[in-house]
């Protein structure tokens, strides 16, 4: 796992107790995933961005299995418009814990690569780390 200082405003999901809706979900995901884009295309490329991308989805479609056909939709570098869509169907909070887990599995392969400090480095500019879910174990990239 990324150890990062805690955030408060570290996931998309809200305090516990509290309703959310899917719609600003699937809306704060994208921007979270082109802020991603953002950052790491000068250096992996768009393609290498979007091979990120689409393990992060196989990895989390095993607990998330709605997410497979985000998967199979996504077809160009930079696409996220099947994920605001299928984020958008689901019920807010699991919404959520999906992107939650999706953007974490994503932070999780990167630091594989490259490291956990230079991850955070790279990826700052997108906001702090979810903190929602353990890191994937015994996940390859």
């Amino acid at each position: 796992m990324i150890s990062a200082a805690p955030h408060p405003q570290a996931t998309l999901a809200p305090p516990a107790g509290a309703d959310i809706d899917a719609g600003q979900v699937a809306d704060a995901a994208v921007q979270t995933w082109r802020a991603v884009d953002a950052a790491l295309s000068p250096i992996i490329g768009q393609r290498g961005v979007a091979a990120l991308y689409k393990r992060s989805l196989y990895l989390v479609c095993t607990r998330h299995p709605w997410l497979a056909a985000v998967h199979q939709d996504t077809r160009q570098p930079g696409d996220f418009a099947p994920l605001h869509a299928a984020l958008a169907r689901q019920p807010g909070l699991a919404a959520a814990a999906a992107h939650d887990e999706l953007l974490q599995t994503c932070r999780d392969i990167l630091a594989q690569l490259i490291g956990a400090p230079l991850t955070e480095r790279l990826l700052r500019p997108t906001g702090p780390p979810p903190l929602s879910h353990p890191p994937l174990q015994g996940a390859s990239p």
